[in-house]
């Protein structure tokens, strides 16, 4: 592989549905190291799940620990302070994005309380990455479309670029219509043949490698992008030049 591989759409810590092997960060290395992974940019489980706060400071943590192999997204939850949370932001220059997860919180991508987050990402340029899915009443690309067109200097990452099949023939729709928006290419069901579908609908620019890790195995995922036949000028922007451009880092 020619160029830097970054991982878009990461996790840290245990999760409290099932058991994730190796989810701390010293074993996440690891297995970057092992994978041919730069770097991977990661929300915690804690923060996505019980407490939007503690798990931010976790997230800090293990980028405080691997400075140039790990990144961190802010988790803002709707229902824990968002305003609060969306004020911390410009105080903590450890995060490069922000991650929604309308789905599990039970709040739609659309909703007032998200407002704060819009604005201020929208000003600052600070990325979002926020859950989509097809069918589904909080994260559909409907909904991405819709924020997006109320907030054109959004850059919004459409995580699981939709999640199903229908999903991500909407997803390319929404991406083909806003030059601030990204596919992400995490989920258990992708393959390469989808990759190579939807990196040719919305062209290379707009896609990022993500794998869910250690969520997802992140080997397994690398390895259905490396194999997606993309020319090589697509698989390095893919991999990770498009992640360096949008979240400003220097790998």
């Amino acid at each position: 592989m020619d160029g830097v591989v970054v991982d878009a759409h990461a996790h840290l810590g245990p999760y409290s549905r099932f058991f994730i092997p190796g989810p701390d960060a010293a074993a996440m290395v690891a297995v970057m190291d092992r994978a041919g992974v730069r770097l991977a940019v990661l929300s915690s489980h804690r923060a996505i799940q019980h407490d939007a706060r503690a798990g931010n400071v976790e997230t800090l943590r293990a980028v405080q620990r691997f400075p140039d192999r790990l990144a961190g997204y802010a988790v803002v939850n709707p229902w824990q302070c968002p305003e609060e949370a969306v004020a911390r932001l410009a105080d903590e220059p450890g995060f490069v994005g922000v991650k929604v997860h309308p789905d599990l919180h039970h709040y739609p991508l659309t909703g007032p309380a998200y407002e704060p987050l819009w604005d201020y990402a929208a000003r600052t340029g600070l990325p979002v990455l926020t859950h989509t899915w097809l069918p589904s009443a909080y994260n559909t690309p409907a909904q991405a479309d819709e924020l997006l067109t109320l907030w054109p200097r959004l850059r919004l990452v459409l995580g699981h670029a939709g999640g199903t099949v229908p999903g991500m023939a909407a997803a390319i729709e929404v991406v083909q219509r806003h030059p601030t928006a990204f596919l992400e290419l995490c989920g258990s069901s992708m393959t390469g043949a989808l990759i190579g579908w939807l990196v040719r609908g919305v062209g290379h620019r707009q896609v990022l490698f993500g794998s869910d890790f250690p969520f997802i195995e992140q080997r397994m995922s690398l390895g259905r992008a490396v194999n997606a036949g993309l020319p090589p000028e697509a698989l390095a922007a893919v991999l990770g030049g498009n992640a360096m451009a949008l979240f400003g880092l220097g790998c």
